[in-house]
């Protein structure tokens, strides 16, 4: 998940971007054709991983063949997430180089918009009768502080705990483990170490190489589970006075809580943990041999064991058990999770913005939404087709992913929010390299968060 105004790089990597951006460019614009639809898409950086690449083929095969003369070309970006958030709002300033249509994450999205890169689609959307089928908190997500709408959803993701059955049961640890605190899926990790030699106990993304992936999997799944945000106001950010919240006891609870993972050698290495491509080697090598006990991870996660992934696993579903990552002591409602999710979204220099929306609603048909869920390992934004059997039945584990939307939270994805993931990830970096006590990593976070937001903050 160029230099965006809302989060700050390395001046070497920004050159980097900023020169294979440039060098992209040349192909990448919408242009002047106005039969050929540009869609710029994230390309997974593992080569074995087709999914988003085989389902836009064949939207590409249906579009062109309902729509004749028309062209449709794909324009994919192959980037862990950081590079590629760099890349693409570079590609978003120019007319010469801003594609017709783009896969917009949406805690980003938010800054794109008051950036000016995206264009409002309303007019679009009240024309098209499929947009009455999406919950609202999938709506939500892709709307501006203007209440204007920016994007469509292609569906929710959801997190919680995956476990090797194998590694638990040689540590002794139950095949149905359910944790119901913090402190439990700490001593099951303790156990693995102790028992269960040369096996990674617990992973937990963390710091600044991994992005949102340490901020939303990591540090989140921990700060909403502390019960700092009482009676439904969110950790982060206090709705009422439209401030931030700097770091109180819940969020030192959780860093403590990541400064254990990695002091007690409960995790994998730091080198390892701090590799910007360190989720792929989880997914391809790390569960799928066992070698790794607890992953705090995503609902996503089966894609890449799907049959031609290169690292097909087609009995994950038989070794690996699933349980929803507990509240930090127990309290209601017991389980935590976060959501998020990408959109589609028409820059506001496209070339064809109405060929572009075209094609999103080729891409949201009822079945090819589903398609896409299902190859996805995706979470249902649509009702039609969250209540499809076919679409329930489809795949292990997507009736337990779609269960824990009941008590899911979406992060505050605010103009701001960008750089307070990246001060959010410091701040973990901070503890997992032992370079900054828990105490001061929460005092940097605040100096960070004060910078970020201009020193709209509020202490709680």
């Amino acid at each position: 998940m160029p230099v965006r105004p809302t989060v700050r790089f390395t001046a070497l990597f920004t050159l980097t971007a900023l020169a294979s951006t440039s060098l992209a460019a040349c192909s990448s614009g919408s242009g002047s054709d106005p039969d050929t639809v540009k869609v710029s898409f994230k390309q997974s950086t593992d080569n074995s991983i087709k999914v988003m690449d085989t389902y836009l083929g064949d939207i590409k095969k249906q579009f062109e063949k309902a729509n004749p003369g028309k062209k449709v070309e794909l324009v994919p970006i192959k980037a862990p997430d950081s590079e590629y958030y760099t890349k693409l709002q570079q590609m978003l300033r120019s007319p010469k180089t801003a594609p017709d249509l783009v896969y917009e994450d949406t805690f980003l999205i938010n800054s794109d918009i008051t950036s000016g890169y995206l264009k409002p689609i309303d007019e679009y959307l009240d024309k098209w009768k499929d947009w009455d089928q999406f919950i609202d908190t999938a709506k939500a997500a892709a709307k501006g502080e203007d209440g204007k709408t920016y994007g469509v959803p292609d569906g929710t993701d959801t997190r919680g705990l995956w476990f090797s059955k194998d590694v638990f049961a040689k540590a002794g640890l139950p095949a149905d483990w359910q944790p119901k605190t913090w402190d439990e899926v700490l001593d099951a990790a303790r156990t693995i170490k102790e028992k269960v030699p040369g096996v990674t106990p617990l992973n937990v993304y963390t710091g600044k190489p991994a992005g949102e992936m340490a901020t939303m999997q990591g540090f989140e799944m921990l700060l909403y589970g502390t019960g700092t945000g009482e009676g439904g106001s969110d950790p982060l950010y206090d709705k009422g006075s439209k401030k931030w919240i700097t770091a109180g006891q819940g969020f030192e609870d959780s860093l403590s809580f990541v400064e254990t993972v990695y002091k007690e050698k409960l995790g994998p290495e730091v080198s390892d943990a701090l590799d910007p491509n360190f989720s792929t080697k989880i997914r391809g090598e790390l569960l799928p041999q066992g070698k790794l006990g607890i992953a705090l991870d995503g609902s996503w996660l089966p894609q890449d064991w799907l049959e031609g992934s290169g690292h097909e696993w087609p009995e994950w579903s038989k070794e690996l058990g699933l349980a929803a990552m507990p509240t930090q002591n127990g309290q209601a409602p017991g389980r935590v999770s976060m959501s998020g999710g990408w959109t589609w979204s028409i820059p506001d220099k496209a070339g064809n913005p109405d060929l572009a929306f075209e094609f999103i609603k080729t891409m949201q048909t009822k079945a090819n939404a589903q398609k896409w869920y299902i190859a996805n390992s995706g979470i249902s934004v649509r009702e039609d087709v969250a209540n499809d059997p076919a679409y329930v039945d489809a795949k292990p584990g997507i009736k337990f992913f779609t269960d824990l939307v009941a008590d899911t939270h979406y992060r505050p994805a605010y103009p701001a929010y960008p750089k307070v993931s990246v001060a959010i990830q410091e701040a973990m970096e901070g503890v997992t390299t032992g370079d900054k006590s828990v105490q001061e990593a929460a005092r940097g976070y605040d100096e960070a968060l004060k910078e970020a937001t201009d020193n709209q903050v509020v202490t709680k």
